[in-house]
């Protein structure tokens, strides 16, 4: 990075700042042991992979829809009683599965843990439209967020195997620690920082949840976006279980070196290449953007499909040109989603970008049944056929936008709320 994209890191506000490290290191301790929940419900419960992967899959689905309904909260109610409440049960639920010892105390933590975050990230994301007012500054900042969660993810299996404490129960913990001073963090923050002050007085939006879901039904080029994103996520969740099946039914060679370094290739890329991408494609128009990540993703796709199961580089050539797509792509879709959103309802928009996790959390399941019937290669050519259709969507997005369906609120609509404004009186002011 340049000397002024520092200046614009090094001027945001300390909120923020408490947003970007509190994702490092919630997102670190995290993966120290997170990957390995399924050996350890393995180890405990003797549970076989549908029982694990049915467990998490669920879990992220009640998360995904209760993200949407918290994101309008946080516009009716404000950030930051949403923020500190999400840390809050996050705290709660990561110290309750480190200690659980019943699997139904490990589904309601495992639970509870999905259900934190989900009410936690929406309101966070939107922190950065209501505090940071530079388009190209509170992109950076998107940017940059999403850098610090993939550093921590990369470094905190490494630290727990160096420490020593990976795949220990106990060291969610830590995770749960991260989340309590995070939360302190929140509270003082806004009380004393003048951002902080500045958020609060803002106040809230009063619009009710239905007024939301009408203008949410009626942005046409959202939802298609919403729809196309769920698809990326979708094929993109296939590097992970879905291969690691393959590669296991197939008896590759040196399997566990092999996934291990595949992880260190996407760690390793998203880091070195998430700012020079950034810098080569910053006159891109952001469509444009996620046009090439979606090509990108193809290829990666039909590496996958063809690639011989012994060709050990192979596979990590592959998990390359997919992990180059990823940074590509996640961050834009950030900025994208920030863009679209009205001022007033940012939080709902980020809350809706909630069912993105719905095509992750579907994939393991989808992947399992065409591994079974078809065969690996006819799934991830069945992901390349689908890498056309999101780039269809886009196409169709695009000519919805053109044809006067912008993600602006429609005339109607947006009197309609401004009606509630009036009849409420001013916005309501939360307190200290």
């Amino acid at each position: 990075m340049d000397r002024q994209w520092w200046q614009s890191l090094y001027g945001l506000p300390p909120l923020i700042w408490i947003v970007l490290i509190g994702s490092f290191l919630g997102r670190g301790t995290y993966f120290m042991v997170w990957p390995f929940l399924a050996i350890l419900l393995y180890e405990k419960f003797a549970l076989g992979p549908a029982t694990i992967g049915l467990i998490l899959s669920l879990s992220a689905v009640v998360a995904a829809v209760l993200g949407f309904y918290v994101g309008t909260l946080s516009d009716r109610f404000g950030r930051r009683n949403i923020l500190v409440l999400g840390t809050a049960i996050n705290t709660l639920a990561f110290a309750y599965l480190a200690m659980a010892e019943t699997l139904a105390a490990f589904i309601v933590s495992i639970t509870f843990c999905a259900i934190g975050r989900s009410i936690w990230e929406p309101p966070a994301s939107a922190l950065f439209g209501d505090l940071i007012r530079d388009k190209s500054a509170r992109e950076l900042a998107l940017q940059f967020r999403y850098f610090l969660i993939n550093v921590g993810a990369a470094l905190g299996p490494i630290v727990g195997v160096w420490a020593g404490i990976s795949a220990q129960q106990s060291t969610f913990g830590l995770t749960a620690a991260s989340y309590l001073l995070l939360c302190i963090a929140f509270i003082l923050a806004f009380r004393f920082s003048q951002a902080g002050r500045a958020s609060l007085a803002r106040g809230s939006s009063v619009t009710s949840f239905r007024s939301t879901l009408e203008v949410l039904a009626r942005d046409k080029v959202f939802l298609v976006v919403i729809f196309a994103n769920v698809l990326t996520l979708f094929i993109y969740a296939h590097m992970d279980s879905s291969l690691v099946q393959y590669l296991t039914q197939q008896q590759a060679p040196a399997l566990v070196g092999l996934i291990s370094s595949m992880i260190l290739v996407n760690a390793t890329t998203i880091v070195l290449l998430q700012f020079p991408l950034l810098r080569l494609m910053e006159p891109l128009n952001v469509n444009y953007r996620i046009f090439i990540g979606i090509a990108i993703l193809a290829i990666g796709q039909a590496w996958f499909a063809m690639n011989p199961v012994d060709w050990f580089y192979g596979w990590l050539g592959a998990t390359f040109i997919v992990s180059l797509a990823e940074t590509i792509l996640f961050p834009t879709m950030s900025v994208q989603i920030d863009r679209m959103a009205p001022d007033h309802l940012r939080g709902s928009y980020f809350g809706a970008a909630s069912f993105y996790s719905l095509g992750w959390s579907s994939a393991p399941l989808a992947g399992g049944l065409i591994i079974e019937w078809l065969g690996g290669p006819a799934l991830y050519w069945i992901m390349f056929l689908l890498c056309g259709v999101v780039v269809t969507l886009y196409y169709y997005s695009r000519k919805l936008e053109r044809a006067g369906q912008t993600s602006a609120l429609d005339s109607d609509l947006k009197l309609g709320i401004e009606d509630e404004y009036q009849s409420a009186g001013e916005k309501t002011t939360l307190t200290t």
